[in-house]
């Protein structure tokens, strides 16, 4: 298995190269260069893993030889042991055949455990193999930090350094990155939004002379290709539950940086039979207006009760693009490039081609408040408000109620005190682990959103 870049002007990478690289030296983003087809019969094969057992099956189709069948299995076992409930990712039943896959049991309570607790194994096997250290440089819009901490923090071969919007994240999410403490362990508040940290990251990998000798910079957010092969299991996972009885199922999928449902996109390519896949988003809505109306362009990014998805431009979209352009790097280049105030827009067999596989839908603060309570009075389950953007839009958008309808729960509703106060509810009890996080003591810096002076920082640091 080879992996290429969407922007085309560097060789092709094996799975070792790719992770340790994250983001392609050409500035664009790696993808397999052949994605595994599966017949219907091996998904079928597959109905009663283990959630552990069946991420090995999946992923050992990307890794490709690059760690020990042995060594990957346990690997994969290790990760998912500490997940607080037996299935891992277990299914919760709304009304109308509408279902709820609860991706919130991790340690971090998000769905980026998934990704990051194995991502964090990965980067501690290629690093012990070759001696290395590296500087993990990550931006977040809330999740990703802490996650990818958790997930990071105990590597000798790793100083981690998260950058988080100043005063844009969640009370729970910020303690949950600041009170990590450790000599490795470095988090960045930027004065700006999560777009800023993103354009930070992506600038310091191009160019990453700042460093000193002997160190290289590693991605932790969903740019790094690791990070989509893991999430693409539980679309499996979830999807088995049913297709032995209907022939497809369809997903919503709460969605800031693209990455999430990217997955469940490859998920679709390998063969699961998705019906459909919506995109739902809060009012920074640039992907649902490019699905519905053809408009691809910047405008002001907005504070919202959803914060996760407080993100304008959408990184992982590039790697939906390519396929969109047939794999012309060129045009993916300059599209991306081009990204503006000014509207973009594709050629209509391409806009069908985008609209054949995604549905959208984008949903205010106002409703997504309505949402968490009518769920909650009407059948006593607790949404947090990027689930419940999923839920309404799986309302809105899905064209029949014989095909099971799958929102991904993307975080624990402790997380989001403000938006489940402002449904009129009252808040959950922190979970055991976590139930003197509030009282931690914190460590952060706060930074203007200035390249050159998180670059100093990091080089000081190490």
């Amino acid at each position: 298995m080879k992996y290429i870049s969407t922007r085309g002007q560097c060789e092709p990478q094996n799975f070792e190269e790719v992770v340790l690289t994250g983001l392609a030296p050409d500035g664009g983003l790696f993808i397999p260069e052949i994605v595994p087809q599966l017949s219907r019969e091996q998904i079928l094969s597959w109905k009663n893993l283990s959630y552990a057992d069946l991420v090995y099956e999946v992923i050992r189709l990307y890794v490709a030889g690059a760690i020990e069948d042995k060594v990957l299995k346990q690997m994969v076992i290790d990760t998912y042991a500490d997940f607080s409930h037996p299935e891992v990712a277990p299914l919760h039943a709304l009304n109308n055949n509408e279902w709820v896959l609860e991706l919130f049991h991790g340690p971090t309570l998000a769905f980026k455990d998934f990704a990051l607790q194995l991502l964090g194994r990965l980067l501690d096997y290629f690093l012990t193999k070759r001696q290395q250290h590296v500087a993990i440089l990550g931006a977040t819009s809330g999740d990703t930090g802490s996650a990818a901490l958790e997930g990071c923090k105990h590597s000798e071969f790793v100083d981690i350094f998260i950058l988080h919007p100043h005063n844009r994240v969640s009370e729970v999410q910020r303690k949950q990155m600041t009170t990590v403490l450790g000599d490795n362990v470095h988090n960045i508040a930027i004065s700006g939004n999560f777009d800023d940290c993103q354009q930070i990251v992506k600038q310091a990998f191009s160019d990453q002379s700042f460093l000193p000798d002997g160190y290289q910079l590693v991605a932790v957010n969903s740019i790094n290709w690791a990070r989509i092969m893991a999430q693409i299991v539980y679309y499996f996972y979830a999807a088995l539950k049913f297709i032995d009885r209907n022939e497809s199922v369809s997903f919503s999928v709460p969605t800031g940086n693209f990455g999430d449902i990217y997955a469940g996109y490859l998920a679709k390519k390998m063969g699961l039979p998705i019906k459909q896949l919506i995109i739902a988003t809060n009012k920074n809505d640039i992907l649902h207006r490019f699905i519905s109306k053809n408009q691809y362009n910047l405008s002001s990014l907005e504070a919202s009760l959803s914060p996760s998805m407080d993100i304008m431009v959408s990184s992982n979209f590039e790697r939906f693009i390519f396929d969109m352009f047939n794999g012309d790097t060129a045009k993916v280049t300059g599209f991306v490039n081009g990204l503006s105030s000014n509207i973009h827009q594709v050629s209509g067999s391409e806009w069908e081609f985008a609209k054949a596989i995604f549905d959208s839908a984008s949903v205010d603060d106002e409703t997504t408040c309505a949402v968490i309570k009518e769920v909650f009075d009407s059948q006593g389950y607790l949404l947090d408000p990027h689930t419940a953007i999923g839920v309404k839009a799986a309302q809105l958008c899905k064209n029949d109620d014989l095909t099971p309808m799958i929102t991904l729960a993307t975080a624990h509703p402790v997380k989001f005190s403000e938006a489940i106060t402002k449904a009129g509810l009252f808040m959950p009890a922190l979970p055991q682990h976590l139930s003197d996080l509030l009282e931690r003591e914190e460590n952060y810096v706060v930074m203007p959103n200035k390249l050159s002076k998180v670059e100093k920082y990091i080089r000081q640091s190490l």
